[in-house]
Parts: C-alpha cells; sequence; structure tokens
C-alpha cells in the first residue's frame, strides 16, 4: 500500500465523502442517501460520536482524498470479570480503492490501538453476503465465532 496513505481522526468536512461512500455501499442495506436532506441526521450523528469518549471515528485518507473510514467503540461488559474490550464498526474502503491494502491498514490501527489500551480482544460484526469481507477478516486472523441477530424497529 501507498506509505502516503494517511489514517486519522475524521472530520466535519469529511461528511460529505463519507455519506458517499455508505450510500454507494449496494449491499449494506442501511438506506444511506446523499440527498441534502439526510445531512443534519449525518451531523447529529457525527457530534455523538465526537462527543463520546468511548467512540472514535476514522477516516483513511490517501493524496487528500478520504478513501476508507471505520468507528471504534469501547465496551465494557461484566463478562470476563469485567472486561472491556474493542468494537470496530462501519469499515469501509472506496469501491474504486479496494483490494490496494487500505482496509487492511485500517484493521492493524485497530488491532494496535486495543494492544496499547490493554484490552483482550477486538471484534466485528459483518453482514452475512459479504463472503469477500469474510475472507478479509479471516486472513488478518479473525475467527467466525458468534452468530449474531438484529430485529429493525419501526
Amino acid at each position: 500500500m501507498n506509505a502516503d496513505l494517511i489514517i486519522r481522526h475524521a472530520r466535519k468536512d469529511d461528511l460529505v465523502a463519507l455519506i458517499a461512500m455508505f450510500a454507494a455501499d449496494d449491499v449494506g442495506g442501511h438506506g444511506d442517501t446523499v440527498d441534502p436532506g439526510a445531512l443534519p441526521a449525518y451531523r447529529r450523528a457525527f457530534e455523538t460520536i465526537a462527543a463520546s469518549p468511548d467512540q472514535t471515528l476514522y477516516v483513511a485518507e490517501l493524496d487528500g482524498e478520504v478513501v476508507g473510514t471505520f468507528q471504534i467503540s469501547i465496551t465494557t461488559t461484566l463478562t470476563g470479570r469485567g472486561a472491556s474490550f474493542m468494537i470496530i464498526e462501519a469499515v469501509q474502503t472506496r469501491d474504486d480503492m479496494r483490494g490496494k491494502g487500505i482496509g487492511a491498514r485500517m484493521i492493524e490501527l485497530c488491532i494496535a490501538e486495543a494492544r496499547a489500551r490493554g484490552l483482550p480482544r477486538v471484534q466485528l460484526i459483518s453482514n452475512a453476503k459479504r463472503k469477500d469481507a469474510h475472507r478479509f477478516y479471516e486472513r488478518l486472523g479473525f475467527e467466525p465465532s458468534h452468530l449474531g441477530f438484529k430485529m429493525a424497529l419501526k
């Protein structure tokens, strides 16, 4: 991968590029859109994430362009003797930049951050339809250990 790749905290001025990346995702089914009427909702979400001490939104930038993103959350549960762990969420690489090592660099940063914090594990979920992503995560050392469930509330 290009040594010029920068992974940094997301800024408000990254929102348009991030929204476009999510809206272009035809598998995720999250209802993301580049419709300007949705921008206030994205801004509110960004502010919530930015204000949280337990969440961080990142971007991967190459030649001044946002080419990837991910979010980490630190959570603590009573299981595992009250252990805290990292959840990696919303991992996305721009379509035209896939296969260039960007995703691996983003996940490696997550793992390094978790180790630096002394966390015992990192975990993520991936859409069941994303077979290529599953192979990618397994190549990085993740194991498909659990089955996830979701319920849409209307």
